[in-house]
């Protein structure tokens, strides 16, 4: 969420800055509960005064014996006029809440302009893209010839957009998840954690989900749970509420995770095989730092991310999206593009992001300026390190052969019995 203060002081500010995503905000509305505030403020604060000066003017009487009844009555109506102000004031920063809760983030400075993904900039490309002097072949393809993925079986289990795995491929994609989470912790240095799958929807909040994307959400109505779309979710949630130590920071967490998303706004999009499905799983990286050391973090977390890929030898770059391409909650983001041989394109396979204190200030995650021995507001930081699926099917489409098995990437071989191919049963 957006500093109110920023928004009071700053609106017309605010209001340009989001231009640059294309997005509008009423600052007319805006601007007239803010003066409808400030009047009741005012009229509070002179009843304030109103009231002191009386109180001590009855003190006063009272220490000489005198009647101050009149004056006691002018209290208890002071008092009851407070009170309606008080009410006015709720109702009204009520208002005022639910027009800022709706406005995403602003950009950071170095963000691009640009409308959608077509304006990314390129930030760079790593690897070298496979050549294949026979017909490629794509994950579906590949994964139903070796009978080891199996769409039909997972829509009568369910429905479309899920699948069913089996034998080496189910293997290779449990190699892939310990794989990264063996590389974020001893290489990066990780926390390993374990979160709950469902959440509530003060979590949903606190993290930007909510109240813009339900539909996107799977809901449990009975318990107004909602099953996690990313693990960012219950990972950042770890910190609402708490005042941390200065000396704790930076806390850095890795979480695999199921994650379940309706997938509402994309129909039509992706249909095909497991690019785009209702169920998925991730490895989760989020950060919680310093603010000052926000933006060099958002480097490091993206190039922790690059680094699954290099050692899989996966090609892959990495751009920045521009301010009409963010997501909701993000100051900034990177997207890694994996290369998809049958597609001819790259792919994203992870978003790195810095939200800034965006999240922190709806969670009232805090931390203890040892220098100034105040409490100030958190950054937050998330990206995939990586998504699982999307990995395999990287995997198997980069290393496929021409009959059609899978070589498994040296890195993976420990895993998988070392063993060096995947072939039909």
């Amino acid at each position: 969420m957006l500093d109110p203060q920023l928004i009071r002081n700053e609106l017309n500010a605010v209001a340009k800055a989001l231009d640059k995503r294309g997005v509008s905000i009423d600052t007319n509305k805006i601007q007239k509960i803010e003066e409808k505030r400030k009047a009741i403020q005012i009229k509070t604060e002179k009843l304030q005064a109103d009231r002191n000066l009386i109180s001590k003017e009855i003190g006063e009487m009272k220490a000489k014996g005198e009647d101050a009844e009149n004056l006691l009555e002018k209290v208890t109506s002071i008092k009851n006029q407070l009170e309606k102000n008080e009410e006015e004031l709720t109702a009204i920063q009520q208002e005022l809440n639910e027009l800022i809760i709706v406005i995403p983030n602003i950009p950071h400075e170095s963000v691009p302009d640009g409308n959608s993904d077509v304006d990314n900039q390129l930030i760079r490309e790593w690897g070298e893209k496979p050549s294949f002097d026979f017909k490629i072949n794509d994950h579906v393809d590949l994964g139903e010839s070796l009978e080891q993925i199996d769409f039909d079986s997972a829509t009568q289990i369910t429905s479309s957009r899920f699948v069913v795995m089996k034998g080496q491929i189910a293997r290779l994609h449990r190699a892939l998840i310990q794989f990264m989470l063996d590389i974020h912790i001893s290489e990066h240095g990780y926390q390993e954690v374990n979160v709950p799958y469902l959440v509530n929807a003060d979590s949903c909040t606190n993290t930007g989900q909510l109240p813009k994307f339900k539909e996107d959400l799977f809901h449990i109505k009975d318990q107004d749970f909602y099953l996690i779309p990313t693990a960012e979710i219950p990972v950042t949630n770890i910190v609402k509420d708490k005042i941390i130590n200065d000396i704790e920071l930076p806390l850095k967490f890795v979480c695999h995770s199921p994650c379940f998303r309706s997938e509402a706004g994309s129909y039509g999009k992706d249909t095909r095989g497991m690019i785009r499905q209702h169920q998925f799983e991730k490895v989760e990286l989020v950060q919680i730092v310093r603010p000052e050391n926000s933006y060099n973090v958002l480097e490091e977390l993206t190039l922790n991310a690059e680094t699954i890929l290099k050692k899989l030898n996966l090609p892959y770059r990495v751009v920045t999206l521009c301010a009409g391409d963010l997501g909701f909650a993000a100051a900034k983001t990177y997207d890694i593009e994996v290369w998809l041989p049958s597609q001819n394109t790259y792919r994203e396979i992870s978003s790195c992001s810095n939200f800034e204190s965006f999240q922190a200030r709806r969670m009232k995650a805090r931390w203890r300026n040892s220098k100034t021995n105040k409490i100030e507001l958190l950054h937050t930081l998330n990206g995939s390190g990586l998504a699982v699926g999307r990995t395999l099917i990287a995997v198997m489409e980069n290393y496929q052969t021409k009959n059609g098995d899978i070589i498994i990437p040296d890195v993976l071989r420990q895993y998988m019995s070392n063993e060096s191919i995947i072939k039909k049963p």
